[in-house]
């Protein structure tokens, strides 16, 4: 069992950062793929970014690559998303998930454990 929790959420003007932060439960949190999703008002949850188990391999979303970047640390049991350049279209409730699969990690259900969420506001 993995419990995430994300914090790190908030307003920011569009051009700005916000940086994510996923905190994981347990001690198999190595053993675990990460991946960062978003829900929209009204829109389907969607695939932002990714990394492997070994942290050797990202992925990225087309709407977010060059603007966003995906990190983990195992020795703190955490996977970050350093959000760069913010658009009011990146706003969202955004989600940490896991798996201990190793692919397809574009792909909710893909994952088992999911955070509950939290919200990112970029104002124009």
């Amino acid at each position: 069992q993995v419990q995430l929790v994300e914090s790190g959420g908030g307003l920011v003007q569009a051009g700005g950062s916000l940086r994510l932060s996923c905190a994981a439960s347990g001690r198999t949190f190595s053993s675990n793929a990460m991946g960062w999703f978003r829900q929209a008002p009204g829109k389907e949850r969607e695939f932002v970014a990714a990394i492997s188990r070994s942290g050797g391999s990202t992925y990225y979303a087309d709407s977010v690559k060059g603007r966003f970047t995906i990190s983990r640390d195992d020795a703190k049991n955490t996977v970050a998303l350093q959000m760069n350049s913010l658009q009011p279209e990146d706003t969202a409730v955004y989600y940490c998930a896991a798996t201990s699969r190793q692919y397809p990690l574009r792909i909710p259900s893909t994952y088992y454990y999911w955070g509950q969420g939290t919200q990112v506001t970029v104002s124009s």
